[in-house]
């Protein structure tokens, strides 16, 4: 099923054709890839977005789009890895960043609603980070409160407020977005995967519909699809679910996360005269939960216990990259002269965050790099950090090594998997991934072709996933998302 967003998404122009060279092209056209362009058209600049699918298709048009400062127990992550600086710079970013969105959306008609922003504590375990957010976000600026209860239909243990934050449909912003672009005369091409690049002058970007050249590149995409760097080496995938529904009765009138686990999002949205209950959680690793459709099913199970009546209109999924400090890589690749730049590891909350790295990005290209952005590109790193990294990539090598060896050891069963079910084994020495999905079979190697890890089959979205760096892959074979570029090979 499509996110409430993308199925009530408004028409977005875009262009059939173009010329083949620009001043700045820019891979991914969600809203870090947007704003970016908006920013340089403004500027004069000849600007392209290229989109492998539709504008929003991937992580915009799957978010839960709250535009807020406080994250939930984020503050804490950074502050554990980073020092004080890089943590009040962090705020200051996210602060330019909602600035930027609110001004845009008043200026171009998009509809906000504003909403407070509530961290709460859904066990007595966590009572103790909802009170160190709030001291970190008080240390930072933040006009936050401290409250013992979060107004919730269900116990809480405390939770931590910070008023006048936002949510709206990122769809409507996104057209509006494209609008601006095209109206200053730049490019959106979708339908177009870029494979690869080169880093000389002018940069040339490799394409499914051909070569396109640019002065500077841009990948504005979940993780980077350009190995340059190692940045998939330095990000953790994250799937998490997300659902809407009618609920009889009233609704939580805010914006709300827990600090604790298991994650669990609230926020409304308008629909017609009342409003949706939009919620959220339940995330894991890509790749490496047994059964995705647990996850997702315990998600629906405590909405419909919690708000009885509950009648489920949508439901989606979405992709996030978390880095191992919690602060957002961004600026210019290494090993590309200067001339390619990325943004990556928004960490679930990429409606600000995607907007103060299209800000540097432009400040980078540009000039005028702003205060905070020099103070992240330059933060000094904690031990905790580099810890953190070296288990994420021990984590990586532990599921080479148990996928390989299951690969191998079994071999791929005769049978025909049944409706919904995949499974990996051996034809031969080769592992081979096998799948039934409305009643076709298909068999694909089960082999990432990005790293060679092997391949696990995701029973919630029949589709094989990547435990090593997050690379997702339909049934039949094509390339979903992630750092790989290739489709899987048939067997």
């Amino acid at each position: 099923m499509s996110s409430l967003w993308l199925d009530r998404s408004p028409s977005i122009e875009t262009d059939a054709r173009s010329r083949p060279d620009f001043d700045e092209i820019i891979v991914g056209a969600g809203i870090t890839g947007l704003i970016t362009a908006v920013l340089l058209a403004r500027a004069g600049r000849r600007v392209a977005v290229l989109e492998a699918r539709t504008v929003g298709a991937v992580a915009t048009g799957n978010t839960t789009a709250k535009l807020s400062v406080l994250q939930g127990a984020h503050l804490q992550k950074i502050n554990a890895r980073c020092t004080d600086g890089a943590t009040h710079a962090y705020v200051r970013a996210n602060l330019a960043g909602r600035r930027w969105v609110l001004d845009f959306a008043e200026g171009h008609g998009v509809a906000v609603q504003r909403r407070d922003a509530v961290s709460f504590a859904s066990t007595p375990d966590g009572a103790a980070s909802v009170e160190e957010e709030y001291r970190l976000a008080s240390t930072a600026g933040l006009a936050v409160t401290l409250e013992a209860d979060a107004g919730l239909p269900f116990p809480t243990f405390g939770a931590v407020r910070l008023a006048d934050q936002a949510e709206f449909d990122p769809m409507q912003l996104l057209a509006a977005l494209a609008d601006e672009v095209r109206s200053l005369g730049g490019v959106i091409r979708e339908g177009v995967r870029v494979s690869g690049a080169s880093a000389r002058h002018p940069v040339r970007v490799h394409t499914d519909r051909g070569e396109f050249s640019a002065e500077r590149l841009v990948l504005a995409t979940g993780t980077p699809m350009l190995d340059r760097g190692l940045y998939f080496a330095k990000l953790a995938a994250q799937r998490s679910y997300a659902a809407s529904y009618r609920v009889p009765g009233s609704l939580p009138r805010d914006m709300y996360l827990s600090v604790d686990e298991p994650s669990r999002s609230i926020r409304t949205t308008p629909e017609g005269d009342g409003e949706l209950l939009l919620v959220g959680g339940y995330g894991h690793t890509v790749g490496r939960e047994p059964s995705p459709a647990s996850q997702r099913d315990e998600l629906f199970a405590w909405t419909e216990s919690t708000w009885p009546g509950a009648e489920r209109t949508h439901d989606w999924s979405a992709q996030d990259y978390e880095t191992p400090h919690g602060v957002p890589f961004v600026g210019w690749l290494p090993r590309s002269g200067g001339r390619i730049f990325l943004a990556t590891g928004y960490d679930k909350w990429g409606m600000t965050n995607a907007a103060q790295c299209a800000i540097t990005l432009a400040g980078d290209l540009l000039g005028g790099t702003p205060e905070w952005a020099a103070v992240l590109h330059h933060r000094v790193t904690l031990p905790a950090a580099i810890g953190r990294g070296i288990g994420m990539n021990a984590a990586v090598a532990k599921h080479y090594a148990v996928g390989w060896t299951r690969a191998l050891v079994h071999r791929l069963p005769d049978a025909t998997p049944p409706e919904g079910a995949g499974a990996v084994g051996r034809i031969g020495i080769a592992p081979v991934a096998a799948s039934t999905v409305d009643g076709r079979t298909c068999h694909v190697t089960g082999i990432c072709p990005h790293l060679g890890a092997i391949l696990t089959w995701n029973d919630a979205e029949a589709s094989w996933d990547c435990p090593a760096h997050g690379s997702r892959f339909a049934a039949s074979g094509e390339r979903l998302e992630g750092p790989a570029t290739r489709d899987l090979r048939r067997r």
